[in-house]
């Protein structure tokens, strides 16, 4: 009798696997807030925008969690909305894999000591003056929390199979300085995740699990 050796879909083993056998890294790949947005293209992939990366931090567990953030109201950028740990790129962090687990440690508390850095997606670019790295980490097993209630208001886990399931992917408007603005939204019980986050999700979604 054959075993079946492929790793259950959704599982921590299997977003190893998508990610290694992933395709290399196009620089010329602008994935960003334009993508539902065509007309404004120009104005988001651009020079002279601000360094950022964040984690994407999947559990190792059997349901496979990814990390997720809410940010506090006080910030003056992206205020109250749901996020991955993440932040500028420092001169001295001297890649965008350290920014993110530096962020991640200064926001959640999540130690950089449990997190294996796996790969990263291509740049993401926003509408409001960013261009973010997304870095994929798996996070072991026996971490601990803290969070800083200066820039996170909590953190909570949603599974990875909701957010890779096209089907939890919605798309959504609203109207900004007088134009429709276009983007991805995936609420998840109570929590709204849209916007540069949902991109991201979606990012991931289809450079890996399409």
């Amino acid at each position: 009798m054959l075993m079946n050796t492929e790793p259950k879909p959704f599982s921590v083993a299997d977003f190893r696997a998508r990610v290694a056998r992933s395709r290399p890294l196009d620089d010329d790949a602008h994935y960003g807030d334009h993508w539902l947005n065509p007309g404004s293209r120009d104005a988001i992939v651009r020079e002279g925008l601000r360094e950022a990366a964040v984690l994407i931090p999947v559990i190792d567990d059997a349901q496979a969690n990814v990390i997720l953030t809410q940010r506090t109201e006080a910030l003056r950028s992206h205020s109250g909305q749901v996020a991955f740990p993440g932040g500028r790129i420092d001169p001295e962090d001297g890649s965008a894999e350290i920014a993110a687990l530096r962020e991640a440690e200064e926001e959640i508390g999540l130690s950089r000591e449990f997190v294996d850095v796996v790969g990263r997606l291509p740049d993401y670019f926003t509408g409001s003056g960013y261009r973010i790295t997304p870095v994929l980490g798996i996070v072991r097993p026996g971490f601990e929390l803290t969070i800083n209630p200066d820039e996170v208001d909590r953190a909570f886990e949603v599974p990875l199979e909701f957010l890779m399931t096209t089907d939890n992917h919605r798309r959504e408007s609203r109207v900004w300085q007088d134009i429709e603005r276009h983007f991805y939204t995936m609420p998840y019980g109570d929590n709204y995740i849209w916007g540069v986050t949902a991109g991201i999700i979606r990012e991931m979604h289809d450079r890996l699990y399409r």
